[in-house]
């Protein structure tokens, strides 16, 4: 328990942020929600944020807008500047705090890696990829893990698909539409769309990957996020990146196939590119969700010790979908 101290929340209201809200509130932390907002600090407003970081035990920074969404030039920018500021705002208030926290909490994503099928990518020898989604979680990084902060310690949350929420909610409606077949990766028009971003933009025109449906699924169960930042709290010994992702990746083919299963559609058209890309142009998303093959370890957390609730993919699938 935490006998009372306080928790800062910073971008409280997606599913991860409520969830952890009522997991901290539920444990004896007295929880401060910060939001462009509030309701207790706002973006706008610098003094209310230092005002709560400071004397606070724990501060986790979620705040970003979704990647939901069609990376037009308009949201790319904000994509990269709603992670970038507000993480930004955060370390200069516990730069500034008399009593700094002991541990902050940032997003980031396990996307940083890039398209893996030959070999799983860890902390320890993991490599980052190039393009958008990259160059946005290292820039994301890069401001988490600037200056030197004495007495808190840092560590970047690097998540995998979160089952719970709105991409498995997602994956759950195509299932259920009876394509929820494989996605094959192929030929399109080249577009502009994922070209690298920031300081120092990587990536080139976009690239095709004949997987054949294999591509590397990695996904987490929200309770295991949950668990993981329980567990992170109490292991003093760790800090900068952490993979929080199922030991059991999947891929492409056997998710969608468990994904029938569990909303109980017997049939799933599979989807080349040229069939999957307008699909996703009418769900405003992005191929990249179901294309890109992200093949993801928990090195450290399973090093430590952690424990997963929900390892296999089936059942986390019952869980959250079923």
């Amino acid at each position: 328990m935490s006998g009372g101290a306080r928790a800062v929340v910073a971008g409280w209201n997606g599913f991860i942020g409520h969830r952890l809200v009522d997991d901290l509130a539920a444990r004896g932390y007295d929880v401060a929600r910060i939001g462009r907002t509030g309701p207790d600090g706002r973006w706008s407003d610098p003094t209310s944020l230092a005002r709560l970081v400071d004397g606070s035990a724990l501060v986790v920074n979620l705040a970003g807008k979704s990647v939901g969404c069609r990376y037009t030039d308009r949201n790319r920018e904000e994509i990269l500047r709603s992670r970038v500021a507000t993480t930004r705002l955060l370390r200069e208030a516990v730069a500034a705090a008399a009593q700094p926290p002991r541990l902050w909490l940032n997003a980031s994503t396990a996307t940083i890696y890039r398209y893996a099928l030959d070999r799983p990518q860890t902390e320890s020898g993991g490599e980052l990829g190039t393009g958008f989604s990259v160059d946005v979680a290292r820039s994301w990084e890069r401001e988490l893990f600037a200056g030197d902060l004495r007495g808190t310690r840092r560590i970047a949350l690097r998540m995998a698909i979160v089952l719970g929420g709105p991409a498995s909610d997602m994956l759950a409606r195509v299932a259920r539409l009876g394509v929820g077949g494989a996605q094959y990766d192929g030929w399109w028009f080249q577009h502009r769309r994922y070209r690298g971003i920031g300081e120092d933009p990587s990536g080139g025109p976009v690239p095709i990957h004949h997987s054949h449906g294999r591509q590397k699924f990695s996904w987490i169960h929200i309770d295991d996020v949950l668990g993981s930042i329980r567990f992170l709290e109490q292991r003093e010994d760790l800090d900068g990146p952490v993979n929080l992702t199922s030991p059991n990746p999947s891929d492409n083919h056997t998710l969608m196939t468990e994904l029938r299963r569990t909303v109980g559609m017997p049939i799933g058209m599979p989807a080349p590119r040229w069939l999957l890309e307008p699909a996703m142009w009418a769900l405003r998303n992005e191929s990249e969700l179901l294309l890109k093959s992200r093949w993801v370890l928990p090195e450290r957390l399973t090093s430590a010790g952690f424990e997963f609730r929900w390892p296999q993919l089936g059942p986390a699938l019952d869980d959250t979908v079923g």
